[in-house]
């Protein structure tokens, strides 16, 4: 599978040639990441995608100098991850999938120690940890001790903590893993303000609809490997399986598919006792040309639906459908 054009221009937020990590251990090397080439332009929304043990992890780690790579190279911002990696860490905000907050300490602690940490004058530290409060409407919880937090609200301190020093690039791990439906769509907009204030944005979810609601481009990686990468709607184009048009008979389909396998335009076909399931380029008339197939052999439909080309349908072609631990 070709992968897509990455974002265009040098001066990039992120860019990487040849990126690797293996693991060397007793029992064998195990190699993570494969020679990834990567660019995120400055002020991109990205989401990188891959299943459980895709490579996503070590890839992040290495870009926020956690692990340190064994081939190529990783710059961010214009500054060297292996050779440079203070100037890194003073350039991005990063937001894991765990709460690490210090439980010690209130919300409003946690910002402003964050930010005197990073160099904040008091006056300044404060200043900015108010309009972070302001900003994900943590105002009334400013007091609060960690462990009284909801896991919503944990999440939305974490991303302002990593927001104190304004980094020019910020990196979420899973942000609404966990969080109840209201509070992921609420911090969706807050993601969404933010990067058009500017702010660039690295994210990894499981979540196809938050990736496709939210990014610019994204990234699929699988085996280590980067296995496309584009727009969404250009990774539907290239990649997806097309649109799907599914119709269930009152008896078994396969009489319906034999008649329909191999038509022009028809990408794939798949048969599930009563019903058939074609990917196709073009859904016009395909509902009525299986219901004339179906009369043809004796059978009558009981039920159809058409469903549009999703990153989810792109992301099951790219990395299969089976289990990943």
């Amino acid at each position: 599978m070709a992968v897509l054009a990455a974002a265009a221009g040098s001066d990039a937020a992120v860019r990487t040639v040849g990126l690797a990590k293996t693991y060397r251990s007793a029992h064998g090397d195990v190699l993570a990441v494969r020679g990834l080439d990567l660019e995120v332009a400055r002020g991109e929304f990205f989401g990188l995608l891959g299943p459980n043990g895709a490579g996503k992890s070590t890839t992040i780690g290495m870009l926020t100098t956690l692990v340190k790579p064994t081939g190529g190279s990783a710059r961010l911002v214009g500054h060297d991850v292996v050779t440079e990696p203070v100037a890194v860490k003073r350039r991005i905000g990063v937001v894991s999938q765990n709460n690490t907050l210090d439980r010690q300490l209130t919300v409003r602690e946690n910002l402003e120690f964050r930010g005197r940490f990073f160099g904040l004058s008091g006056r300044a530290a404060v200043r900015r940890a108010q309009e972070l409060l302001d900003l994900f409407d943590l105002g009334g919880r400013a007091k609060a001790m960690v462990y009284e937090l909801s896991g919503g609200q944990a999440r939305r301190v974490m991303i302002g903590r990593a927001l104190m020093h304004r980094p020019d690039l910020l990196f979420l791990d899973e942000p609404t893993a966990a969080i109840d439906p209201q509070t992921r769509i609420n911090l969706w907009d807050t993601l969404r303000g933010l990067h058009e204030q500017g702010q660039t944005i690295v994210l990894t979810t499981h979540y196809m609809e938050e990736a496709e609601t939210l990014c610019e481009r994204v990234a699929v990686v699988d085996d280590g490997r980067l296995l496309a990468c584009g727009t969404v709607a250009g990774l539907k184009d290239e990649v997806g399986p097309g649109t799907l048009v599914s119709v269930t008979f009152d008896g078994p389909a396969d009489p319906v598919a034999a008649a329909v396998r191999g038509r022009a335009g028809v990408d794939r076909v798949e048969v599930r006792g009563a019903t058939i399931r074609l990917f196709v380029r073009s859904a016009q008339n395909v509902v009525g040309d299986l219901v004339l197939a179906g009369v043809a052999v004796g059978l009558t439909v009981r039920d159809s639906a058409t469903v549009p080309p999703s990153l989810e349908n792109v992301f099951l072609a790219l990395t299969g459908r089976d289990y990943r631990e």
